[in-house]
Formats: C-alpha cells, sequence, structure tokens
C-alpha cells in the first residue's frame, strides 16, 4: 500500500509518499480501506520532533479520519466488513489501510460522510469536552473564543451558542473576523488592536466568565479579561509557550486555570460513541455546522503540511488517499 511517510524529523520536505507493508491485523482489529484522513497541528508537530513518536522509521502520521472495514480480527463480533467507521486516536492514519483497535472504532450514521467524520472528529470532540468538562458553559455566560476562525474555534463558538451563551472571538485578520461571526460570534476583536481593552469594554469592566486559551503566549492577557471567579481554559499553544503562573496570582485574584487533554476524555468505547453521537445529531439536525474543508490527495502531503502550516486555513484540512 501507499502511505505518506518521512524518515527524519524537519520541514515538510522529509515527507515521502511511498510503498509500505500493508498492516496485519490481530484479533481485537480491523483492517479499514481509509476514505479520508484529517490533517492537524499535532501532525506538524511530530513531524518537526515536537512530539514523541514510538517505533523506528519510515514514520507515519496522522490519527484521525474514516473509511470502510475490509477485514475483521478473530475475536471482532461488534463490527462487520463493508461498515462504514471512523476514528479519532488510531496512529498511522496517513496510509491507504489502517489496522484499528475495535475499541477505538466509531460506527458512521447515515447521513454523515467520510469527508465530515474526518473534518469533525478531533476538533468536535474537543469543542465538546471543552464546553462540557473543562467548564461547562451555563446559559447566560460570555465565553471569549480565542483563534475563532479556526477550526475548533468555530466549533467552539456555535456550541457556546447552542448552549445559551454568549460567545467573543479573537482573530488575527478582518476576514477571518468575518468567519467568526459567521459561526456565531457576538463580536470579534483582532489580535493586532487593543483587544484587552476591547473585551474590558464590552463586558462593562467584569471580564468574561470563561476564556478558551489555545495561544499560549496571549495567557496572561486572558486571566486580565477574566472575571473575578472566572476561569480560563488552556488547551493549546500554537502562538508559543505560556508565561509561568504563579499560584499565588490565582490566590489573590480568585481566579481558576484549568487544562483539558482529549486522550483524558475518550477513555472508552463508550465514551467515544457516546461523544460523537451527540457531535453527529447536531449536525444531522443543522445544530452544528462545518465550513467546508480544504482537500489534497494524500500524495500530495508536503503541500497539505505547507499549507497548514501557513495559517491561511480557516477550516479542516482533508487527506484522500
Amino acid at each position: 500500500m501507499k502511505a505518506l511517510t518521512f524518515h527524519e524529523f524537519g520541514g515538510s520536505d522529509v515527507l515521502r509518499f511511498e510503498d509500505v507493508p500493508t498492516p496485519t491485523i490481530s484479533e481485537q482489529e480491523v483492517l479499514i480501506e481509509m476514505k479520508a484522513i484529517g490533517l492537524n497541528f499535532a501532525d506538524i508537530y511530530r513531524r518537526k520532533g515536537n512530539y514523541h513518536l514510538e517505533g523506528q522509521p519510515p514514520y507515519i502520521l496522522g490519527y484521525e479520519g474514516a473509511g470502510v472495514i475490509t477485514a475483521i480480527g478473530a475475536a471482532v463480533s461488534t463490527f462487520h466488513v463493508g461498515q462504514r467507521i471512523a476514528f479519532a486516536d488510531v496512529p498511522l492514519a496517513n496510509a491507504e489501510y489502517v489496522a484499528a483497535p475495535v475499541d477505538k472504532l466509531i460506527p458512521l450514521p447515515d447521513g454523515i460522510s467520510y469527508e465530515t467524520a474526518a473534518s469533525v472528529l478531533l476538533q468536535g470532540l474537543t469543542a465538546h469536552y471543552l464546553t462540557r468538562d473543562s467548564y461547562h458553559v451555563q446559559p447566560g455566560d460570555t465565553v471569549l473564543v480565542h483563534a475563532a476562525a479556526g477550526g475548533v474555534g468555530q466549533l467552539l463558538t456555535q456550541l457556546i451558542r447552542l448552549l445559551g451563551a454568549t460567545p467573543i472571538g479573537l482573530t488575527s485578520s478582518p476576514d477571518k473576523a468575518q468567519i467568526a461571526k459567521t459561526a456565531g460570534c457576538e463580536s470579534v476583536y483582532l489580535y493586532s488592536e487593543n483587544w484587552v481593552e476591547q473585551v474590558l469594554t464590552q463586558t462593562s469592566g467584569r471580564g468574561v466568565d470563561v476564556v478558551y486559551e489555545s495561544i499560549g503566549s496571549t495567557l496572561m492577557d486572558s486571566f486580565h479579561v477574566t472575571k473575578v471567579h472566572g476561569t480560563v481554559v488552556f488547551y493549546g499553544m500554537a502562538g508559543g509557550d505560556p508565561a509561568p503562573v504563579d499560584p499565588r496570582f490565582l490566590m489573590d485574584t480568585s481566579k481558576t486555570l484549568t487544562g483539558g487533554d482529549l486522550w483524558n476524555v475518550l477513555t472508552s468505547s463508550e465514551e467515544r460513541i457516546r461523544r460523537s453521537g451527540e457531535l453527529f445529531d447536531w449536525i444531522l439536525s443543522s445544530h452544528l455546522n462545518l465550513s467546508s474543508p480544504t482537500i489534497f490527495a494524500l500524495s500530495d502531503g508536503k503541500a497539505a503540511h505547507d499549507f497548514l502550516e501557513s495559517r491561511r486555513s480557516t477550516g479542516k484540512l482533508l487527506l484522500i488517499p
């Protein structure tokens, strides 16, 4: 089979589209013919060597995708050949075929395409736990969303609206600000402006109930616009490492800093299916709308990585085998 691989860490030029052995499956695994694969910043970080990778080269990136089962292990009884499925946390996904443990599989309902599933699972499940677990958004809350035009940001904004709260967005350009407004932001401010003062002015000096902080380098500014007894949810650092936070600062300001990681939430097959089922229901009922993904052939992985790193994208990037 063909796969998008790399043999050494570095820029996008280390990527190769080459032949590798088709995976063999154990008795508790299925073999999936991939139809759509999600590309995420974690793939960039792994390619560069920022994230740990196990095994030896050639390395294959990717954890998210959708496809059809072509073979099942001897002990698999809950899935069948020909069934449409997706996954959010199975490694080696940047390939024509993937071996997946049965407990990582998410059945696809009618009406959810391979492309939709590969577009929504990682980002949608992230937005789901951020608004349900890290901080339970309540009706009437005012919520600040960093990178509101990004994939997670747009979904967060829609879920915040769905839960009866008011989202305020931050973006890097006027074009992205319009995307965030279309997603449902009440107002949107630019990072190049004095957004701290603007948010405080909008909230009459009170501050917001919660900030979803995914930039990292803006962490202390996020605290500044958070109300007393408010919460900052830290879940990414796309703009650089955050400043250290002194616990005495949290005590003195009566503010809460919490984090979140999807892998601490997707702890069982039941959790994967329950949470993704809610996402699929919202999509099928038009309560959650996805922007059209940008699609690249798997063989054109270098161009896809370059486009994602350029930060010109505003929605999901997909690789199609």
